[in-house]
């Protein structure tokens, strides 16, 4: 079913175009992150990350899912998590204005790229997570979320909270919630640190 769901046809723009204005967009990060050596925007960084998990895990995916990956974080230094309070109701109002403003970028880019109204439409529903549960493509995108986090930030946030496990599990089961079966089989299948395994294996127990 979701790979069926993926592959559903859309009016495609300028793929190759849009792709270059997401990473330009993001290559304005101050914030750098160094990998092998060198140190690179930490927004250009994750939003190849996202595409390319997407590409590992749903290389199946339509020209809009793809680009909705790339595109999760776009300027996401733009708004900072203290500009809001720094409570629960303040991270969760943070993280719903983070979504519309990705999602509003992400359509400017497709428009000026070419794309239809209904591919907009796709990437705002995409990016603003509707219909988690019943669409597939937003699924699939929920899934590559997760799966980049567990690749490549647990391990720096098992660091930031080691004296925490009981927290550490309880983010992991919340995370295996958020993911299909096939999110599931991927995240088993990855290159994991031993304590980051052993947590994975006490929060699925």
């Amino acid at each position: 079913m979701v790979k069926e769901s993926v592959m559903r046809n859309v009016k495609t723009g300028d793929y190759g175009a849009a792709v270059a204005k997401i990473d330009a967009a993001n290559a304005e990060d101050p914030n750098l992150e160094e990998v092998k050596g060198e140190k690179v925007p930490k927004e250009l960084l994750y939003g190849k990350r996202m595409a390319d998990m997407m590409e590992e895990t749903y290389p199946e995916a339509n020209e809009v899912l793809k680009l909705a990956a790339r595109s999760q974080h776009i300027r996401r230094w733009e708004i900072p998590r203290d500009s809001y309070p720094m409570d629960r109701k303040g991270y969760l109002l943070w993280r719903t204005n983070l979504k519309g403003f990705h999602a509003n970028l992400a359509k400017e880019i497709l428009e000026s790229s070419g794309y239809d109204a209904s591919a907009l439409q796709k990437i705002d529903d995409l990016i603003n997570k509707r219909r988690l549960k019943s669409d597939p493509e937003t699924q699939a995108l929920e899934d590559v979320v997760c799966l980049v986090f567990l690749k490549y930030y647990f391990d720096d946030f098992i660091a930031k909270h080691e004296n925490e496990e009981e927290k550490l599990i309880d983010i992991l089961q919340k995370t295996w919630k958020k993911m299909s079966p096939k999110g599931h089989e991927k995240a088993l299948s990855l290159n994991h640190s031993e304590r980051a395994l052993a947590l994975i294996n006490k929060a699925l127990a």
